[in-house]
């Protein structure tokens, strides 16, 4: 119980930290120099060039309606998640907009459209990284996506093409070229951030000294493996492959331990995104 409170807290600090730290990119970064953008955003930006109506006021109304929308056709799970986004993103929209210096860092374009990816993407990232919703825009597509099948992904990349190209009349060249650099940084660190930390290497050993190689992984490394049957293919030996996962600071010393037991050992190495299960996402146990 006191485990599952924690985490719950946790989660919650991230909600919080990952909008804070969105809409100070986009306060700091995009606003000032009218660099169109997608989602929400993109939408009350578009609003505020024909009304003059200030942007958070604007994501409040957009992030409301669209709360509403997936109370009603996601369901109250997932409208629980979105519920903490959907009222702290634009507050603090309105917080930066409102803090002296915020919206004067630089006047260097590109030096804006860097960090405004680096911080929109950082911030979605830290909130899609514990399975949360930022909420606003992110929610037409879901809807679409539970009603037709479509991918959520290609919905949402459709989407934020129409937002952006409805701000193309309100922009310059220059805006629309940096916004689109603004995308594709966004793009990449968001992908970054929600793998951080979760990346590990898989190791696959072939040897005729798998026992030791086996030993070692227990008792030097503190890891477990998989023993798989195989059959070797010049000599036709029948033999175990033993496969382990291990993080990139444990790899150097396992390559050097392994070739201690056998010169000769076969090891292949691969990279993966994301490992669950006893001695990662789970305490190890004593056997």
């Amino acid at each position: 119980m006191k485990n599952k409170f924690l985490k719950k807290c946790l989660e919650i600090a991230v909600i919080v930290i990952g909008n804070a730290i969105l809409a100070f990119g986009i306060c700091a970064f995009i606003t000032p120099h009218g660099i169109i953008v997608g989602g929400a955003s993109g939408l009350g930006l578009i609003v505020k060039q024909i009304t003059g109506i200030p942007l958070s006021l604007v994501v409040y109304v957009i992030n409301i309606i669209m709360f509403i929308a997936g109370y009603f056709f996601l369901g109250k799970s997932f409208a629980a998640k979105t519920l903490l986004s959907t009222i702290i993103f634009p507050t603090f929209l309105t917080i930066f907009e409102n803090t002296p210096g915020v919206t004067h860092l630089t006047n260097d374009l590109l030096l804006s459209s860097v960090y405004a990816g680096i911080f929109v993407g950082g911030g979605l990232g830290l909130v899609l990284r514990i399975g949360a919703s930022t909420g606003g825009m992110d929610i037409p597509p879901l809807v679409l996506n539970k009603k037709t099948g479509i991918s959520t992904t290609v919905l949402i990349n459709g989407f934020d093409c129409i937002i952006l190209a409805l701000q193309v009349p309100f922009s310059n060249v220059e805006q629309i070229l940096y916004g689109i650099l603004v995308v594709l940084i966004t793009a990449l660190v968001m992908d970054k951030m929600i793998l951080l930390g979760e990346s590990k290497i898989q190791v696959l050993v072939i040897s005729p000294k798998w026992n030791e190689v086996q030993s070692m992984l227990y008792d030097q490394i503190d890891r477990g493996c998989t023993l798989m049957n195989i059959t070797t293919g010049y000599k036709k030996q029948d033999m175990y492959a033993v496969m382990s996962v291990v993080s990139r600071r444990e790899l150097v010393t396992l390559t050097n331990e392994i070739l201690k037991i056998d010169e000769a050992a076969f090891i292949i190495t691969n990279e993966t995104h994301n490992v669950r299960g006893r001695g990662f996402t789970l305490p190890n146990i004593d056997l």
